[in-house]
């Protein structure tokens, strides 16, 4: 699912749950392993995406596991029609260089097809490794400190004050691409309001168990009568090759 968002005090907040985040689901019993899900021509629609927004953001695990590049490769779109790429790391443990080599999307950046990462940390995250901050330095990409919030006695970072930092740095759309701890976040009650269009890309596949699973927290009305966690309104299908493609509004 992808979750899309606009900044104006915030960026435009958009989300996907598809063609670039289930193309590379990860399997919970065997880390890194990635199951192509969508096919060819919905693939090139989420590279289209990518490249009508400012940001795009993964969080800390699908970072870790999958190395993604977080870039568009639509030729001709230049450096300017590139994302940049945003990793949501609270405590700071994504390897922007190990003993492979630099980390993808730091590499797309030194090569000059895709722009520096920034990372988002929280305040009370260990003392940044320095050659990561230059290496991240060298590519225009940098460390970035975001105050947390306690979320069911976990600090995580809070949402509000990550769109607020992206509106002050500039950035007018964010593509919010996953993984499944982050869509999990922001689709709870207190972050709903966060998120301006959805969309979700469904395969004819089934992957069996063991799959990340997006399921947030159930809701109730003041009776204690449960009601769905979220619901969409404004909805559109489209379909791409063997794919289907919904978009939609969160329903407030």
């Amino acid at each position: 699912m992808n979750l899309y968002s606009a900044v104006s005090k915030s960026p435009h907040r958009s989300g996907t749950c598809g063609p670039n985040y289930l193309q590379r689901l990860l399997r919970l019993d065997s880390p890194g392993t990635q199951t192509i899900l969508s096919g060819p021509e919905s693939k090139a629609m989420t590279h289209y995406l990518r490249s009508q927004h400012d940001v795009i953001i993964v969080g800390v695990g699908t970072a870790v596991a999958d190395n993604p590049a977080l870039n568009c490769r639509i030729e001709g779109v230049g450096l300017k029609g590139q994302p940049r790429p945003l990793i949501i790391d609270p405590s700071g443990r994504w390897e922007v260089e190990s003993e492979k080599g630099l980390a993808e999307c730091v590499r797309l950046a030194e090569e000059g097809v895709g722009k520096g990462p920034w990372v988002f940390t929280s305040l009370a995250a260990p003392k940044r490794n320095q050659k990561w901050s230059q290496a991240l330095d060298k590519v225009g990409g940098a460390y970035i400190s975001i105050p947390s919030s306690d979320i069911d006695g976990k600090k995580d970072l809070d949402w509000s004050k990550i769109l607020e930092k992206l509106a002050q740095l500039g950035m007018s759309s964010v593509m919010i691409e996953g993984g499944g701890s982050v869509i999990n976040t922001l689709l709870q009650e207190k972050y709903l309001h966060l998120i301006d269009s959805v969309m979700i890309t469904i395969a004819p596949v089934w992957l069996g168990q063991g799959g990340v699973v997006i399921s947030p927290p159930r809701r109730a009305d003041a009776s204690g009568q449960a009601i769905p966690a979220a619901r969409l309104h404004q909805t559109k299908w489209q379909q791409f090759g063997d794919d289907v493609v919904m978009c939609g509004r969160i329903k407030q």
